[in-house]
Formats: C-alpha cells, sequence, structure tokens
C-alpha cells in the first residue's frame, strides 16, 4: 500500500486523459500536496517522502507549463519527463546515501533494524531497480514520443511495466530476505 501512495500523483496524472493534461498535472500537484500533508500528519519524516516532495515540485513546473501553453512541446514528452524525473529523484537519493526505500520500509519495520548494514543496502539494492526502472521507462517513452506515440496504448504500458515490475522484485527481494533471515534463526 505504501508504494500505492507514494506514486498516486503520478497514477492521477496517467489516468486523466492526455488532451486535459494541465489538468492532469494539477490534480497530480494536488495528490502529492495532500500525501505529503497526510504522512506529516502521521508523523513521517521528510526521509520518508521524498519521491511525494520530488513528485510535487514537477507537478509544480508541469502545471505552470501546461497552463501557459497547453499546446507546448513538453506535452508530447511529459510521461518520458515524469518518469525521467523519478529516476533523477530516486538517482540522487542513492547518491546521498538516503534510498527513497529506506524512509518507506521504515514505517513497516521495527526501529531497532533501522540502522542495521544488511537492511540499508536491501533497500539501497531495491532503490537502485526502481532508479533503473525509472531510467528505462524515460528511455523507452521518450522514442515512442519522438516517434509520434507519446501517449499511445505503447507508451501506457511501457509506463505499466516501469512502476509493476520493481514492485514485482521488490516484494521478491523482501520475501527471500526475509525467509533467509528466518532460515539463519
Amino acid at each position: 500500500m505504501s508504494y500505492v501512495r507514494t506514486f498516486l500523483p503520478w497514477i492521477v496524472f496517467a489516468v486523466v486523459p492526455s488532451a486535459q493534461w494541465q489538468w492532469g498535472a494539477l490534480a497530480a500537484l494536488v495528490a502529492a500536496a495532500a500525501v505529503i500533508v497526510q504522512q506529516r500528519r502521521e508523523g513521517a519524516g521528510f526521509d520518508a517522502l521524498i519521491i511525494e516532495t520530488g513528485s510535487a515540485v514537477f507537478f509544480a513546473a508541469l502545471a505552470g507549463i501546461a497552463f501557459a501553453d497547453r499546446h507546448s512541446g513538453v506535452h508530447g514528452y511529459s510521461a518520458a519527463l515524469s518518469s525521467g524525473v523519478l529516476a533523477l529523484v530516486a538517482a540522487v537519493s542513492l547518491l546521498i546515501r538516503r534510498p527513497f526505500t529506506l524512509g518507506i520500509a521504515k514505517r513497516t519495520t521495527p526501529r531497532e533494524v533501522w540502522g542495521l548494514r544488511p537492511f540499508v543496502r536491501a533497500n539501497t539494492v531495491i532503490t537502485g531497480v526502481w532508479t533503473a526502472a525509472f531510467a528505462l521507462t524515460a528511455g523507452g517513452l521518450a522514442l515512442l514520443a519522438h516517434a509520434g506515440q507519446g501517449h499511445s496504448t505503447a507508451a501506457t504500458a511501457v509506463q505499466a511495466a516501469g512502476f509493476v515490475l520493481p514492485m514485482l522484485f521488490t516484494s521478491r527481494y523482501v520475501a527471500s530476505l526475509q525467509a533467509g533471515a528466518a532460515a539463519a534463526r
């Protein structure tokens, strides 16, 4: 559920029809702000809101561009840009040694585990997979946009795969680590 909440703004943006992209960007910005406010009220620190904060900044900029010029060339590449921004935010979180999944994982993991090397390493791996998925998705979407298919069924499939595959990896990888830890006890 945490990942759905984390990526809610991107889901909102994806479901709004492409012709109404300015409203999709604004709705995604509102969703990002709402998630941040709700999570802060529940006690989440900004380390747990890295993607959400990056999402809010991106959608604020995109909404500004979209409302300033509905026919901006940015529109055709908006899906690729969104995945590229996610890749950039995720990569920066790795570079500063604060993998964005760490904050998410802390929500369901006992505090005494947070500082342990295996926990941090697992989240570094998971964030690395998400980063690669976002980057590959951005590349695929940019190629489709360049071919005039930036808002096609193929683009939707690429976007979906860019979220579903790392989600599947994450759940299987965590299950594998948990099984290994249980076997070691």
